[in-house]
């Protein structure tokens, strides 16, 4: 029977704070919050490392640090002069071992857009995901922010900024309901900390309150609230999808990354899901999107990168990549990569 709105909402919080979160997962969740979290060590900051004397700045070049700039927040001269972008990147590059996954790719996504991405696989796509959004640090290059430097920031930190993602195979908790599942994606709230929990609940429970109500609200928009006290486990790949989806939404994020949010789910559901993110752009809600199924892709995005072998090869309409003999030959027509 479909849970009211009020009805147990702490137990429901509670249990949705203390689960076990997938490192993956968390970060699309927007729940890696704390500071002391575990990070992957490929991505965490070497910040309190010493200098190497060798690399060690000439004091006679050395620059004032009284004028020295903070890179983490640096502002964009570009992004300034061009409100409209919320983000810009720039000569990103990722190395691993010796092969080259990202070269040099550079573009924009628009606030209010979802900007497709697309190309053969290997392309370095989901590199770029993962780049942006903290789980991979960049060899070289720089991605501005709505305004702000955060290349290498850790994925708890890139999601502070206001940037959540999703991933190519849904992460949920299945030991959760849907409606938990969603509660852990909300920002960080008074009653989640123990000292909080264990004192007076006068102090969170409207925060709480206000949570679930949001939970609900999202529940209604996909149509799902039937399925609000259903475990995750036992739904199926396309619904756990919608989850996740939803989980990210309660973040209130500024942009939303999609990793091939079609993936493994029929055709009437993947219908269904751009649907969804087309009501979301016309809230205003800036989206850069993984995905192959092109009509889709033709549906919702504009402009759409193509990317092959690391680099950005061409972008703009799906109408204009059509009439590009590059990107026929690297991608549309069949071609390697």
């Amino acid at each position: 029977m479909t849970q009211e709105p009020g009805a147990a909402a702490a137990p429901a919080v509670a249990r949705a704070a203390g689960a076990a979160e997938d490192p993956a997962a968390a970060q699309a969740a927007g729940a890696a919050r704390a500071e002391g979290a575990a990070q992957d060590p490929a991505v965490a900051h070497a910040a309190g490392a010493a200098q190497d004397p060798a690399t060690a700045q000439d004091p006679a070049t050395a620059q004032d640090p009284a004028t020295a700039q903070d890179p983490a927040t640096a502002q964009d001269p570009a992004t300034a002069q061009d409100p409209a972008t919320l983000l810009r990147v720039e000569g990103l590059a990722c190395h691993f071992g010796g092969v080259h996954a990202v070269q040099d790719a550079s573009f924009v996504v628009r606030r209010g857009t979802i900007t497709g991405l697309i190309g053969p696989n290997g392309a370095g796509k989901s590199t770029v995901i993962n780049l942006i959004s903290g789980r991979t640090r960049p060899a070289r290059g720089s991605v501005h922010f709505d305004g702000k430097q955060i290349a290498g920031q850790r994925p708890h930190e890139v999601a502070r900024q206001g940037i959540v993602r999703t991933f190519q195979q849904a992460n949920v908790f299945g030991g959760l309901t849907v409606l938990e599942n969603l509660l852990v994606g909300a920002g960080p709230w008074p009653g989640e900390r123990l000292t909080a929990a264990l004192g007076r609940k006068r102090a969170w429970s409207g925060t709480e309150r206000e949570l679930v109500e949001r939970a609900w609200e999202v529940l209604g928009r996909f149509g799902l609230t039937g399925i609000a006290n259903s475990y995750a486990a036992a739904l199926s790949g396309g619904q756990r999808r919608l989850v996740e989806l939803m989980r990210a939404l309660m973040a209130r994020p500024k942009l939303l990354l999609l990793d091939e949010p079609m993936a493994g789910v029929s055709p009437p559901l993947a219908v269904t899901i751009a649907q969804r993110l087309e009501e979301l752009r016309d809230t205003g809600m800036t989206m850069l999107m993984v995905e192959h199924e092109l009509r889709l892709v033709e549906r919702l995005c504009d402009p759409v990168v193509v990317m092959a072998q690391g680099r950005v090869l061409a972008e703009g309409s799906m109408a204009e990549l059509r009439s590009n003999p590059e990107v026929i030959d690297a991608y549309l027509g069949g071609g390697g990569g």
